[in-house]
């Protein structure tokens, strides 16, 4: 069986890296592909290591029926990249991040997330991040469910291929 390795990447791992990584675990086990599509999360900074995520992202994400409750946050490491297949980041400056870690041998395997958001989707044109909802209100953490929901729907598209037998 094909399988498949994505981690999703922000910059403290207690937002919106753990709001994609839920999203998509639902997504994945809706489409019935949970064993072929393996998922996890991480952050490029160290200051949330073994923490659950940010209060206010767990209640909007509950809010939708996802659970954020049982994630940690944890740190990318070098061993990342060869572990998964995909490294999803979710602004350009976690990209930074992970560029200046990353084996060169393994740059291919570094995206944004809202490059899988579909075209038929025009909420977000021309968008290229994961608004960073932290130093906000709760609609913020609104929207990075909405963003995450549209793009893991189209990264599940763009994966299904790659992980039918």
């Amino acid at each position: 069986m094909k399988t498949i390795s994505v981690c999703f990447v922000c910059l403290g791992n207690i937002c919106r890296s753990p709001t994609a990584e839920a999203v998509m675990r639902q997504q994945v086990s809706d489409a019935k592909l949970a064993e072929r599509i393996l998922i996890d999360s991480a952050g490029t900074g160290d200051w949330h290591i073994g923490e659950a995520p940010d209060e206010r992202a767990q209640r909007a994400a509950a809010q939708r029926g996802y659970d954020l409750s049982g994630l940690r946050g944890r740190q990318i490491s070098r061993a990342d990249f060869e572990r998964f297949d995909l490294l999803i980041a979710m602004d350009d400056a976690n990209i930074a991040n992970l560029r200046r870690i990353c084996p060169p041998s393994q740059r291919d395997k570094i995206r944004l997330l809202m490059e899988f958001v579909p075209q038929t989707d025009g909420r977000w044109p021309g968008e290229r991040e994961v608004t960073d909802p932290y130093f906000g209100g709760a609609a913020g953490f609104e929207q990075v469910l909405d963003q995450c929901e549209a793009a893991c729907r189209g990264l599940i598209a763009a994966l299904h291929p790659r992980v039918l037998p």
